[in-house]
């Protein structure tokens, strides 16, 4: 799969076809964009408001790390053993990786410095996660109008659903979780509706109970919950 620059209007219709990239985009690119306008807004004078939002960041940092690794590992493993080459998106991934770690040694810059340096080293911090989100909204974006295609070229989608099942049974229940609170509230209605209704239907009752509890209840305000617990026919 070589990369040729087309126009950001050049997006493919789904068609029906399986959304791999989908859900987990929107959750990346919602939490990305919330981080962002957190660390431009936050007083890093303020000892508890600089700890927290380091804690933001680095919860972001651990799930856009473990993205980058199931895309490595399941999806382009995946493309190549069928002779499609993923040289742009590798490429891109390595990008990633080197700005995962140029950022946490800025987050520890921040944690580091003395008082009158604090907010500077903010500001640097702020502006190097501006830089990296820039980046990664043109990968995704990459990956949904270019690799997705040639996804659905060469597999099924009960191919493509058997892959994204081997993504999340490699997960631990507390990493399943936080991608959940990422994911659900960037959905719209009926992707949050449809995602949850398989999961009701295929998992335990305590798992779906507990991802209703722990990470969609609280990442939604009382309208959507109400307009989702109607659709799946749960208690609001």
């Amino acid at each position: 799969m070589t990369h040729q620059h087309h126009s950001i209007t050049a997006v493919p219709d789904l068609n029906d076809r399986y959304d791999l990239y989908g859900a987990v985009h929107k959750g990346l690119r919602k939490a990305g964009c919330d981080l962002l306008v957190r660390l431009g807004a936050t007083d890093f004078d303020d000892a508890a408001e600089t700890e927290e939002v380091l804690g933001l960041l680095r919860t972001y940092l651990m799930l856009a790390a473990a993205h980058v690794g199931h895309e490595d590992d399941h999806i382009h493993s995946a493309l190549a053993a069928r002779g499609v080459a993923t040289d742009t998106v590798d490429h891109q991934h390595d990008d990633h990786r080197e700005a995962f770690e140029d950022l946490e040694k800025l987050a520890r810059g921040v944690e580091t410095s003395w008082p009158m340096h604090r907010r500077a080293n903010g500001r640097r911090l702020y502006l190097a996660f501006a830089a990296y989100l820039a980046e990664d909204l043109g990968h995704m974006h990459e990956e949904e109008t270019v690799t997705a295609p040639a996804l659905w070229r060469q597999f099924t989608d009960e191919e493509l659903l058997a892959i994204e099942l081997r993504i999340v049974s490699s997960l631990s229940p507390e990493k399943n979780m936080a991608f959940m609170r990422i994911m659900i509230p960037a959905m719209n209605p009926q992707e949050r509706a449809a995602m949850l209704g398989a999961m009701q239907k295929g998992a335990p009752p305590e798992v779906f109970d507990a991802v209703i509890e722990f990470a969609v209840r609280p990442a939604l305000n009382a309208r959507a919950f109400g307009d989702l617990a109607g659709r799946l026919q749960i208690a609001a």
